[in-house]
């Protein structure tokens, strides 16, 4: 991992205690993901200068922003960062475009046109450009504020739960664009939610918080399939695997994705050959076998070897495998496990039923 963003927090307010210490990636979606309460939001304020760490030491692509050893502390307008909130918090009395501008007074370059033009072409908001916010719908002011922060040409973006307040109907209007953001924009961004179904469809990297600690942290695909922590017990737990579209059958309505080590038949996805995509398989979808079988309606099955294995006390087994270069997860009954004799190294198949299509 090439680390650009380097976080050490320490701060206490009550009886709430921030103790973070972070190397994280230089581009893509880490997700901060825990419960309310776990510290989120403040290590996300902690990062932009909202909010002041009396122990604290913050480095951003070469660039130190805050070091309490050398009491140097950088503000927040003076740090080359974007904040998108829960709310769009647009300026009522201006139209989109005027909002957009809005920030670029504050630059001491000059406006760099091209990249304001590809923000809102990626964004999707060229025919807002003339409206004023109480015309926009929630996602489209989202999509607004979330462009407004990029036009900045920020070295970070930062982003606290930005679809929180919407609907399910507008949290998919905008999570796309989201996902084209990763894809195209080579800044960091750090995007704050407690959304599984959010998590699972951006993250490249994962932090996992609780009570102002960090669990765990790496990318989105090992993380999840570590048994040692609470998502993969779970009754929704699952693993992301990165795909690309290899061929469609029409006649099956069948869609074939490859995988580094493999392949998935999936139900037909309305998306062009080599096209990149994200599949979630839920840890109840698959089960383990020591031969592959020919008698099943199960078209994917794929050898595997055990990572790990860990049994709760209600009689489930949590099963990490490894299926090529990805992992994955099943959730079996203890008893299947001991009948298979299910060991570490040992070789198997997994029959994976069922995948949703994340992007």
């Amino acid at each position: 991992m090439n680390a650009s963003i380097i976080a050490k927090f320490k701060l206490s307010y009550g009886e709430f205690k921030l103790d973070v210490d972070l190397s994280l990636p230089s581009s893509g979606i880490t997700v901060l993901f825990g419960h309310s309460g776990s510290g989120k939001t403040t290590l996300l304020r902690c990062i932009a200068g909202l909010q002041k760490a009396p122990e604290g030491y913050l480095k951003i692509n070469g660039e130190v922003w805050q070091d309490s050893d050398k009491r140097l502390f950088i503000p927040t307008h003076q740090r080359a960062l974007g904040y998108v909130f829960q709310e769009a918090n647009l300026f009522s009395h201006l139209s989109v475009n005027e909002n957009l501008n809005y920030g670029l007074k504050r630059l001491k370059n000059s406006i760099d046109v091209t990249l304001k033009t590809h923000i809102i072409e990626l964004l999707g908001i060229s025919h807002l450009l003339a409206r004023m916010p109480e015309n926009l719908s929630g996602g489209e002011r989202q999509r607004v504020a979330i462009a407004r922060a990029l036009v900045l040409n920020p070295s970070i973006l930062l982003m606290d739960e930005p679809l929180a307040s919407l609907d399910w109907e507008r949290k998919q209007e905008v999570l796309p664009f989201l996902m084209r953001l990763n894809q195209q924009l080579k800044i960091p961004v750090l995007y704050v939610t407690h959304s599984k179904q959010e998590m699972a469809q951006l993250a490249d990297y994962l932090v996992l918080m609780s009570q102002g600690k960090v669990n765990a942290t790496g990318p989105i695909s090992q993380t999840l399939s570590r048994v040692d922590l609470p998502l993969a017990q779970d009754r929704q737990a699952s693993c992301v695997w990165a795909v690309r579209v290899a061929q469609h059958d029409s006649a099956d309505y069948l869609t074939q994705v490859q995988f580094s080590g493999g392949c998935l038949f999936l139900p037909m996805i309305p998306v062009a050959i080599g096209e990149a995509l994200r599949v979630q398989i839920f840890a109840r979808d698959v089960s383990i076998t020591l031969d592959i079988s020919t008698q099943t309606s199960i078209l994917n099955i794929l050898p595997a070897t055990i990572l790990a294995i860990s049994n709760d006390d209600m009689g489930q087994s949590v099963v990490s495998l490894q299926v090529g270069e990805n992992q994955l997860l099943a959730h079996i009954t203890q008893k299947s496990a001991a009948f298979l004799n299910l060991s570490l190294g040992k070789p198997v198949f997994v029959q994976i039923k069922g995948t949703s299509i994340l992007n």
